[in-house]
């Protein structure tokens, strides 16, 4: 697929004052093949001056172009750029016909065939610049227009689109026209979906997948409608504008590259949120917090629209921090139940996200000088930690200081003012400003065009009948915070000795250098940031520390506790804390945690960073052995569960304990540590792990990979797992399996098929790699790490950016955490055939690659 032109911040910004665009006509024809699909587009657009300007087309053949009825010649066609010369002032219309080349990387028009029933579904995903690669246009965000798409289908086909959809003869399909959208944000999704539609507030909702997940929607689609709805009702209490388009559709569709893309009316989702086998309830909460996030997009990017991509930070974070709070605020479950604290969540993973990207090389504003945005390539290097994590966190921190009142109320300005238009950062604070007297530019110059992490350090002082407490702001940023005090108290009927909280107090920093005096004898824990209400890293007083980890599962309030593990987290990766002790709370803690998120996000960390990269290899059978002893730990706090505590009850609810979630967590530990395979072994031999539950797909395939690893299975085994599961997920996990096995065999085709073959979807892609490199493999692996930098810069330029994604992500041999691996990393920086996407993606690994040598060489 390789690269295209790259359009820039200068070209785009001519052309917008050359032209404004009212309406594309355009008919695609999805009957012509397996390889490629027919376009043909219409635009009317007027020109204010005359001038040169030129239209985004990526085809396979382009058959014909005119300009007001006169042909123009198809061989002027220069990469993915059409010539526009000499326009006249006034009203043109441009035709395009041509062939275009489905995509079997989630860029453009995606094609799946689904292995389980030989079905066919076809999906766009058109964003930053592939609608190109579907119809001709002028890709740029600010040029918004009606689209108007008419879609030729196979018979048995559902069409799905940006507005309702109208089956007019057999195989055609209209969709109704848009208000003014950008480019990126058309869709359309096609295919014999299995559906489930409701109306809500007047208008059609319906989600969809493929016909072979039917029955794992059908089992959530009371609770993924509820969720809508209650997202959307509260979205209509925070903003004044109504929901801005005709219809709300939801399409779940196979190997999608990002979590969820907020086409307005159509959503698409990975399909993995469709479960096919058992998840904890903090993965539930997940997917009903992507659900909110597109759903604030509705108004904060698709309604108002950044003027260019320098500002896509700022569609992330608001919708980041929108489906946080929003479902925290709306959060309905069949049955009434609601999710815990979703923000305990977000301390807990996403933050950690945001902190570990603001410490490498290439971190950035969160909103970035628009000279270092100049084109939609260096555009797309922004999406990651910042833009959304430390984004959303700054959103909070602003409502903090603001109050919501008047945050939402400048919000309701700015949607006001910019409704089906384009909007910029300096735009959003003068309306913010609107609304406040406080000094809202100040801020936003402080918290936005800086980078880094603040780093409050606590001194507490025992002055008798008071105690003082001076917070050491190391950074520029203004905190408001709330500091959380506790004490010891006995159990009077256990003995536990557990923390109960004194009491919390607002703390604006920088101080003037004066401590702040509080009543009392100085309490045993002091926790600035208690709330979580703002981005810095935090450090407490010594006795406060050794309180928090002898008492840490003994803290009365999950936000309290994941501030906590955060700042163990942090003193982990800056050498500050030695990895074993971080892994020995967690093991003395983690047992008696309610909170699943929390369960989920430590042990994630232990198993993924401590274990496998901070440690040496000398030391991690034993971390492992600490992990499978945390894991039974687990599963003994959740025995005694009979098979019905696994199942929702009659009423669609699930049960109220988080034991299932806490075992099934238990039981993903045990598979991925475990250094010998018979207990494994014998629970795929009995299809069920003692006490439950039943082995699932994930949790066979899960077991069958770590097998593979351990050299406890063979090729035979997985083939015949796949014939027992040969859907889309079995084929992923056989790819997997196949990748780990520890023969020079097994490693030579996978490494063939990753970066030779060219055939593997971005899915498969993705699986082969996550198993291929193994830190118990490191001999056998150790040829492949100075082959990896020269085959994935070809392999980058050859298969495009999405590709470059997934080698980069998952394919970098990320546990060779030695001198040598750094420096044949950093040598292929310097050629320059490597692409930008690549470049950043690599330049991340290397930095967390020297991280994990410091770590290790720091104890």
């Amino acid at each position: 697929m390789g690269a295209m032109s790259v359009l820039t911040r200068n070209e785009a910004q001519t052309r917008a004052q050359l032209l404004d665009v009212h309406r594309y006509t355009v008919d695609l024809d999805l009957t012509t093949g397996d390889e490629t699909f027919d376009s043909r587009t219409a635009i009317r657009f007027t020109a204010h001056t005359a001038g040169d300007t030129f239209v985004e087309i990526k085809p396979e053949t382009l058959r014909s172009l005119s300009l007001d009825g006169q042909p123009l010649d198809p061989e002027r066609l220069d990469d993915n750029r059409y010539p526009l010369d000499h326009l006249t002032p006034g009203t043109h219309e441009l035709t395009v016909d041509a062939t275009m080349h489905y995509s079997r990387t989630g860029e453009g028009m995606h094609r799946f065939t689904d292995p389980a029933d030989g079905e066919t579904y076809v999906y766009t995903q058109l964003f930053m610049e592939d609608v190109q690669r579907v119809f001709a246009a002028f890709d740029q965000p600010d040029l918004k227009s009606v689209f108007d798409l008419t879609v030729t289908a196979p018979t048995g086909w559902t069409v799905l689109g940006n507005g309702t959809t109208t089956r007019t003869t057999d195989g055609r399909w209209t969709i109704a026209p848009t208000p003014p959208i950008s480019t990126y944000l058309v869709a359309v999704a096609a295919g014999p979906w299995h559906s489930v539609t409701t109306h809500h507030a007047g208008i059609p909702f319906g989600i969809h997948c493929r016909r072979s997940l039917a029955p794992h929607l059908d089992a959530d689609a009371d609770e993924i409608l509820d969720i809508t709805r209650a997202c959307y009702d509260r979205y209509h209490q925070k903003f004044d504008e109504p929901y801005p388009f005709d219809s709300y559709d939801q399409a779940f569709v196979p190997e999608f590259n990002a979590g969820a893309m907020e086409n307005p009316g159509l959503v698409t989702f990975r399909d993995e949120f469709i479960y096919r086998s058992a998840v904890t309830d903090t993965e539930r909460q997940t997917r009903a917090v992507v659900i909110a996030h597109e759903m604030a997009h509705m108004w904060f990017g698709d309604l108002v629209t950044l003027t260019w991509w320098d500002d896509i930070w700022l569609n992330e974070s608001f919708a980041e921090y929108m489906g946080y709070q929003t479902l925290t605020e709306a959060s309905v479950r069949a049955g009434e139940t609601p999710f815990p604290d979703t923000w305990v969540e977000f301390g807990v993973s996403r933050k950690g996200w945001g902190y570990d990207a603001d410490q490498r090389s290439t971190t950035h504003p969160v909103a970035p000088d628009p000279d270092a945005v100049p084109d939609t390539a260096s555009a797309l290097l922004n999406f990651d930690g910042i833009s959304y994590a430390k984004g959303a966190s700054a959103l909070r921190q602003l409502v903090a200081w603001l109050g919501e009142k008047d945050f939402l109320a400048g919000i309701n300005t700015h949607f006001a003012r910019h409704k089906f238009a384009n909007a910029t950062l300096a735009d959003f604070i003068d309306n913010l400003a609107t609304a406040t007297d406080r000094d809202v530019h100040t801020w936003a110059a402080t918290w936005l065009r800086t980078t880094g992490i603040d780093t409050l350090t606590a001194h507490v002082e025992n002055t008798g009948n008071s105690w003082n407490l001076t917070i050491d702001h190391a950074g520029n940023r203004p905190h408001r915070i709330t500091v959380g005090t506790y004490d010891h108290s006995l159990d009077t009927q256990t003995g536990a000795d557990h923390l109960t909280l004194r009491g919390r107090f607002d703390l604006d920093i920088p101080q003037d250098g004066t401590p702040t005096t509080q009543p009392g004898r100085r309490p045993d824990l002091v926790v600035p940031n208690d709330n979580d209400l703002t981005y810095a890293k935090i450090r407490l007083d010594p006795d406060s520390w050794n309180t928090a980890l002898t008492h840490l599962s003994g803290i009365p309030d999950a936000l309290t506790r994941a501030l906590l593990w955060n700042t163990a987290r942090d003193m982990v990766r800056d050498g500050e804390l030695h990895p074993t002790v971080h892994l020995t709370a967690a093991r003395t803690h983690l047992p008696y945690e309610t909170d699943l998120a929390l369960v989920q996000g430590v042990l994630g960390f232990a198993a993924t960073h401590i274990a496998d990269r901070y440690l040496p290899p000398q030391d991690r059978p034993t971390a492992l052995t600490t992990l499978t002893s945390l894991s039974r730990d687990l599963l003994r706090r959740t025995e005694g569960l009979t098979p019905k505590d696994w199942e929702p009850h009659q009423d669609g609810t699930r049960p109220d304990s988080p034991a299932p979630g806490l075992r099934l967590t238990a039981v993903r530990h045990f598979i991925d540590a475990a250094t010998q395979p018979d207990a494994i072994q014998d629970w795929l031999r009995e299809g069920t792990v003692p006490g439950g539950p039943e082995l699932d797909p994930e949790l066979r395939w899960r077991i069958l990979t770590r097998l593979a690893v351990l050299g406890a299975t063979d090729d035979t085994a997985i083939t015949h797992e796949l014939d027992k599961d040969p859907s889309a997920t079995g084929q992923e996990g056989a790819a997997r399996c196949r990748a780990a096995l520890p023969t020079p065999e097994a490693k030579k085709a996978a490494w063939q098929a990753m970066f030779t073959d060219d055939t593997l979807s971005n899915y498969l892609f993705t699986a082969t790699a996550q198993g291929f490199w193994q830190p118990e493999q490191a001999e056998l692996l150790h040829p492949y790490v100075a082959r990896y930098y020269p085959d994935v810069i070809a392999l980058a330029a050859r298969r495009g950016p999405a590709i470059a994604e997934a080698a980069g992500r998952y394919a970098f041999p990320a546990h060779a955490v030695d001198p040598d691996s750094i420096r044949l990393g950093d040598q292929a920086l310097d050629n320059p055939a490597i692409t930008p996407a690549l470049r950043r993606k690599l330049t991340d690994q290397l930095d967390d690659l020297r991280r994990a040598l410091a770590v290790r060489n720091a104890h």
